[in-house]
Parts: C-alpha cells; structure tokens; sequence
C-alpha cells in the first residue's frame, strides 16, 4: 500500500512548478549570497577608512534614514508589495500602478516637510554640525524607499532575477561609491551617506527602466476612480506599518543614542560593528527567504477570505519557522567557535576588542528574524493591524532594555538586551498566529 501511495505522490508531482520554483529560487539564493558578501565587505572597507568614532558618527547618522523607512516609506512599501497579487486577480494593474506612484510622491512631500523642520531644529539648537549629515540621510531615505517599492513590485511579479541583480548591485555600488566620495571629500560619515545615496539612484534608475519588463499587461480602465480606490486600500493595509513603525524605529535607534549618552562615540562604533556582523547578516539570509515565499503566500491566500487556502499557507508557515530556528542555532554554533577568525578577516584592528560579542548577536538576529516570519503570516491573512499593540509594546520594552543595557554595561549590555528583546517579539509573534489560527478552527 504505501508503494502505491508513494506512486500516486509522484504521478501528481508538478515538474514544471518545481522548475519554476527551483529557479526562483536560486535567483533569491545568488542574489542573497552577493548582498550579504557586499555587506561583509563594506564593513571591512569602512573600517580601514573610518575610526571608531567615524564609525560611530555614521550608525548615528543612518538612524535618520530609518526613522522615514520605519514610518513613512516603509508602510507604504509593504502594502504596494501586498496589493499588487490583488490587483492582478482583479485585472486592474494600470490603477493599482497609478496609485502606487501617487502614494509614494506624497510620501517624498512628508519626508521633505519633514527635512526641512530638522534642518530649522539643528540649526536652532546649536547642533549645525550635524545638518550636513541629516540631509544625506534624508536623501538617501527617498531615494531607498523609491528603490525599495520597486523591489517590492519586481518581488511580487516575481520578477527574481531583476530583483537579485539589483540587490548584488546595491551592495557593491555602495563600497564603491562610498570609498569614491571619501577620496573626494575626506574620511567623514557625511561622505560615506552620500555614497549609499548615489548608489542607491543609479539603482532605482536602473528599476525604473526595468520595472515594466516581465509584468503583465495593463488591463483595465484605470481610470481615477480605480487608482483612488487602490490607494485608499492600500494606505488601509499600510497605515499599521507607519504606525507601530514610529515606535519600531525609536526601539532601532535607542541602542545606538542611548551608547552615545552613556558611553562615548567610540562605543557607538564598536557596537554597531557587531550589529551589522552578527545581526544583520543572518536576517538578510532570513529576508531571502521571505522575499521568496512572501508572493507565493500572498497568491496562495488571495484576499484571505478562503478557510482552505489560509490552512495550507499556516502550515508552510510554520514549516518555515522550524527552518529557521534550525538555521539560527547552526549558525550560532559555527561563530560561537570563530568568532575571533571571523573579526580579524572582517574588520580592521581597531575593532577586533569586541569579537566575543559575535555569536550572541548572531543569535538575537535569528531569533528576531524567525519572529517575522511569523509576522508575515499576519501580513498574508491582512490582519497588519493585530500586530499593532505587538509591535508598540515590544518596542518600548526594547527601549527599556537598550537604556538599561548601555546605562549598566555598555556595549555588551546592549547585546544582552537585543536578546531579550528578540525572545519576547518571538514569543509574542508566535501568540498572536496560534491564537489566530485556533480563533478559524
């Protein structure tokens, strides 16, 4: 009997879908693997061209671009991505196109607004210095949130190959340029901004020229009645975002500006050093593989109103949760052992005094990134708003440990906090999807 049951099995077995798959993603996979390696590289460049103290200007200086990422561009992002298998469905691409643009040129109005209130602020507070760094952030944060809506909709078309190119591209155009602009205009944090900035324009040119390769074609009126209901329902979807978004960025910053009010810039840089090895690589890896499943979810579930199709991405989702937790803790291991290897080929000597710190931050960025994972299963039942009150309180609990942590310990502190942090998020992630999926059953 199972003989014939394995028969069965493999006579349903789609080959062209596990093709198509498979070079989906090995797409993802190619492009991940050269977004992470850049990544690695522009820390050890950056390194050797700035001290601690530059290194720690520059963490402090890239907390402005998250905050519009986080509240402004951010949102809005994550709901194009999200509506574009929607517009499909209903046949109206031209309209749902037509609304995204219109969203994201408001979204530039706010951010300019914005920069122009933070400029007065800096001035007005004696902290002029710093203007010419708010304002290389600032245009860098437009021009990544336009680089990043792209991506979302190349992503949703599934477009991988274009959005691999485009990510491999970025991270190395920003060592690049970087070093470019450091050799034109001295060894400063302002210099290093501007380059990501440059990097991120010729990125988001090249998407624009590519961005209507591989889409369908346009059906529909897309007419103003369309785009105005495509943008009152995607700012519907994305409003969550911005809104727990502002407290996500506070909770992102804190670490770096509670460092800089305890401790000194030196610090800042030495940490953010760790942060970006240990954390960030292993939650690119983690966002390779929401960036594949994420459009497959979003067709499988449709507009979330099927019982049955919302079953079958439950499960894959938790499928993938196991995966990554699995991947987390290998990869804890390995640095857990050469963490000190991995700093002296990384990172200049000036850094090298803070390698045992490795492994742990590792480990709060797997656990963190699994949790989002369980988030993008709340994102594909077009439930963004549940995780509203999630969102808040972990942060401002986050906050709470960042102040503490800096305050009592410093630098390790701060990764002692970042792992509490990550565990609470997950936890509370993995409430929030049980206590769903018990609520439809």
């Amino acid at each position: 009997m199972r003989v014939f049951s394995i028969y069965r099995h493999l006579s349903t077995f789609d080959r062209s879908r596990f093709l198509r798959l498979a070079k989906e993603g090995g797409w993802i996979v190619a492009g991940q693997v050269v977004t992470v390696l850049g990544a690695l590289a522009l820390v050890r460049v950056l390194t050797e061209y700035l001290t601690p103290v530059q290194y720690g200007e520059l963490a402090l200086g890239l907390t402005v671009a998250a905050l519009i990422s986080q509240t402004v561009m951010g949102g809005l992002n994550a709901g194009i991505g999200r509506f574009y298998a929607i517009a499909i469905e209903a046949g109206d691409l031209h309209g749902y196109l037509r609304a995204a643009r219109r969203l994201m040129v408001r979204a530039t109005a706010v951010v300019l607004a914005f920069g122009a209130a933070l400029v007065m602020a800096l001035t007005w507070l004696g902290y002029s210095k710093w203007t010419g760094l708010a304002i290389a952030a600032l245009a860098l944060s437009v021009v990544s949130g336009y680089n990043a809506s792209l991506s979302g909709i190349q992503n949703a078309a599934r477009q991988r190959a274009l959005v691999a190119f485009h990510g491999g591209l970025d991270a190395w155009l920003k060592i690049l340029l970087a070093v470019g602009v450091i050799l034109w205009l001295g060894n400063t944090s302002v210099a290093v901004v501007l380059g990501y900035a440059l990097s991120s324009l010729l990125v988001t040119g090249s998407q624009l020229a590519l961005v209507r390769r591989g889409l369908p074609e346009a059906e529909g009126g897309g007419g103003s009645t369309a785009a105005t209901n495509w943008g009152r329902q995607i700012w519907a979807y994305s409003w969550p975002f911005s809104i727990f978004g502002l407290f996500t960025w506070a909770h992102l910053a804190s670490d770096r500006w509670a460092l800089q009010t305890f401790a000194s810039l030196e610090e800042v840089g030495l940490y953010a050093v760790v942060f970006q090895l240990g954390y960030m690589p292993i939650s690119i890896a983690t966002g390779m593989a929401m960036n594949f499943l994420g459009p497959i979810l979003y067709q499988r579930s449709g507009d979330a109103t099927d019982p049955t199709r919302n079953a079958s991405v439950h499960r894959m989702a938790w499928n993938i949760v196991w995966a990554c937790l699995g991947m987390t803790g290998l990869v804890f291991v390995v640095v857990l052992s050469l963490h000190a290897e991995i700093f002296n080929i990384l990172v200049a000597s000036d850094y090298q005094q803070s390698s045992y710190l490795l492994p742990w931050m590792v480990l709060a960025g797997g656990i963190f990134a699994t949790g989002q994972m369980l988030a993008l299963k709340l994102i594909t039942d077009m439930k963004t708003a549940d995780m509203t009150v999630a969102k808040i309180a972990t942060a401002l609990l986050g906050i709470l440990l960042n102040l503490l942590g800096a305050a009592l310990f410093g630098v390790t502190g701060l990764v002692v906090a970042q792992m509490g942090f990550s565990v609470i998020y997950f936890f509370w992630m993995m409430l929030l999807v049980s206590h769903r999926n018990m609520a439809k059953t």
